[in-house]
């Protein structure tokens, strides 16, 4: 029976855990954490990514979630619609809804995926040779057919593997994160603002998930992270200010965001495979971050077990990846814009795209939404 080792128990290592296994292998994952308790709020599933998470029986599980209903869609900071359709229209044209869903939700649903025994928690991997799969750990030293880096944005394993490549850089906006109550007929929407953007997804249980975007230098913090988003965010739209008001300070996440210039010259060396963060750090602006790891996941598992091995999985996980940060990141500087003729300009352009149709911007994430996974 082939052995794995995977390295990070984030999304994408507990799913590729979960899809080796189903795989027929023995899978061993190191997490230097000493709990699997989930970094982030909440996180979005595009149809893609239930697809791929119904090749490990995991798809349904999160389907039962989804809470988007009736109208949403794009708005400026005063209110008015820039872009509009309805849950139901964006279900119907890729056959699944988008779930935004607590990070915890889906990390439990990957871990009743994940045999117990195959979890090391509280054990950081020090070192990975690529030509043996020799995996060094303050426990001893252990081999594998197969060795999957998913250790996040900062992965180490990345740096040894491709030394000199450039580390992914900072876009130059920050990001809020929180959830609060939920308010009548809440509906899913994300506003552009000069500089800024908001957005509002209902999920399940009685919760909004929130997220905010604003230009700052890295490592930028104020001591009152929620009284920093009204002083931003104070003046929009209803229910913007509400949803703020409501937040519990101590439970504002901020993080600065950051995105892979230059994509890696491979997803693979030796016996061992990137994926997730540790291959392609993307901007959030597509929502499509955890979604490319679970992709990344169940695409490795297909090509090790029954298709062209490590290459295969380069091949097809590569292009994809780096058209996605790259559309990601031309988004993050489009909402972005600040300077008040140019924001405006774009506000235009977005509302006058609605007179080609309801369905003209919803086609543009054909190619994100639309993808399929591999079949054995």
């Amino acid at each position: 029976m082939p052995h794995a080792i995977v390295v990070g128990g984030g999304v994408g290592g507990l799913t590729v855990t979960a899809a080796l296994h189903r795989k027929g292998w023995t899978v061993t994952l190191y997490e230097r954490a000493a709990s699997l308790e989930p970094v982030g709020s909440g996180l979005a599933l595009g149809p893609n990514a239930l697809r791929a998470l119904d090749t490990i029986d995991a798809g349904d599980a999160m389907r039962k979630l989804a809470a988007f209903q009736g109208e949403g869609g794009l708005r400026s900071w005063r209110g008015g619609w820039l872009n509009r359709t309805t849950a139901e229209t964006a279900a119907a044209r890729y056959g699944d809804p988008t779930v935004v869903s607590l990070r915890s939700a889906l990390v439990d649903v990957l871990l009743d995926r994940v045999p117990p025994d195959s979890l090391r928690l509280g054990a950081e991997v020090e070192s990975v040779d690529p030509e043996t799969g020799e995996v060094v750990t303050a426990g001893g030293t252990e081999r594998a057919d197969l060795v999957v880096a998913a250790d996040g944005i900062n992965s180490r394993v990345r740096a040894a593997l491709f030394p000199g490549h450039p580390a992914p850089r900072s876009v130059g906006l920050t990001a809020w994160r929180f959830l609060t109550p939920t308010i009548p007929d809440p509906r899913p929407t994300e506003t552009w603002g000069r500089g800024r953007v908001f957005g509002v997804m209902p999920i399940a249980d009685g919760e909004i998930y929130c997220y905010a975007t604003a230009p700052a230098a890295p490592g930028t913090t104020v001591p009152d992270e929620k009284a920093e988003l009204n002083r931003l965010f104070g003046d929009w739209h209803d229910p913007i200010p509400t949803l703020v008001a409501n937040a519990d300070p101590a439970r504002v996440l901020r993080n600065d965001i950051h995105d892979m210039a230059e994509p890696l010259p491979s997803y693979h060396h030796g016996r061992v495979a990137v994926l997730g963060d540790a291959a392609h750090p993307m901007t959030p602006n597509l929502g499509q971050g955890a979604c490319q790891a679970i992709e990344d996941a169940v695409v490795l598992a297909h090509e090790v077990t029954d298709g062209g091995g490590l290459p295969a999985y380069t091949a097809a996980r590569l292009p994809r990846t780096t058209g996605i940060v790259r559309r990601s990141h031309n988004l993050a500087r489009l909402s972005g814009l600040s300077a008040p003729p140019l924001a405006a300009l774009r506000d235009t352009a977005v509302r006058a795209a609605n007179l080609l149709g309801p369905g003209a911007l919803l086609k543009q994430a054909d190619s994100l939404f639309m993808w399929q996974p591999p079949r054995a």
